[in-house]
């Protein structure tokens, strides 16, 4: 794809004293070898040298590449929300700090996109990596499924590998500030409620960090808890219940048809049968998250 054609994408990340992971998120952008690309990174405040790290990116970048503030904020969800009005691209990513991109994903989204132009967002496949940025596991993906959004117990669409059409925010949809663990899931639900068009490229784009301080790992009952709440809340079913434990008892039974659906759609391609040393080891060590 040549620069004349190569539509501007935009990253937009979030960070807050993820200054160990943080020079290779910046990394992944900067080595794509894609023509026409910004990284916007929205920083609330960090105390670890994620200021400095951040300054002598952007002097390499020679300022052109390279925007950032560091200043408390309201949090991630608003963070994100301000870069991506920010954000001048055609093609908009989320990528925070402790993850990275794979070389080449820029060109591949950039070709699916123009292959697809009825599609609104596109989403990959991506790995699992450990803190030294080894990776753990493979995770290929399942076409869109707006039941298995819903209904199924982890969100399966990895934001780390996920792009937006920039008319998604032109038409102001935004992320829930009052959300902290599942603003994901929930912007995804409302996105496909009003007919955002998804679609799944075949390929590795990212890699998603496990580590002892992502908020997955540490925060794994409230994350469970709110991800319950999301989901009930777009059940008009769930309102017509009593009382709460009805409710819940629904949403979790919902969940079944939902896991056998996806899982026999990865079993029948076949997705099962690699890598599968990796992801019991990555089971095994990460105690209590919910991995997909």
């Amino acid at each position: 794809m040549s620069g004349a054609a190569s539509p501007l994408i935009s990253i937009v990340t979030p960070s807050l004293n993820q200054a160990a992971f943080l020079g290779e998120a910046l990394k992944s952008v900067r080595t794509q070898q894609y023509p026409a690309y910004e990284h916007i990174v929205l920083d609330g405040g960090s105390t670890d040298g994620t200021s400095e790290l951040l300054q002598r990116y952007s002097e390499c970048a020679g300022g052109t590449r390279l925007a950032w503030r560091s200043h408390p904020d309201e949090g991630q969800s608003a963070a994100l929300n301000e870069g991506f009005l920010q954000a001048r691209g055609d093609i908009i990513g989320w990528l925070n700090a402790d993850d990275r991109y794979r070389f080449g994903c820029f060109e591949y989204v950039a070709q699916a996109f123009a292959r697809n132009p009825g599609i609104d967002i596109l989403y990959g496949d991506y790995t699992f990596i450990d803190p030294a940025g080894c990776q753990l596991s493979l995770r290929r993906e399942i076409e869109f499924s707006h039941f298995i959004l819903k209904y199924h117990r982890v969100l399966y669409i990895p934001t780390t590998a996920t792009f937006f059409r920039r008319r998604i925010f032109e038409e102001h949809n935004f992320l829930r500030k009052d959300l902290h663990f599942v603003m994901d899931l929930e912007f995804f639900l409302r996105l496909a409620e009003a007919g955002y068009r998804f679609h799944h490229l075949p390929r590795v784009l990212a890699d998603f960090r496990i580590h002892p301080s992502a908020k997955s790992v540490k925060f794994v009952d409230r994350q469970r808890a709110e991800h319950r709440r999301v989901v009930l809340e777009s059940t008009p079913l769930a309102s017509y219940l009593p009382i709460m434990p009805l409710r819940q008892t629904a949403a979790t039974l919902l969940q079944i048809p939902a896991a056998i659906l996806r899982h026999s759609e990865k079993l029948l391609r076949g997705f099962y049968f690699n890598d599968r040393c990796a992801s019991h080891f990555l089971l095994e060590q990460i105690r209590g998250v919910d991995v997909p």
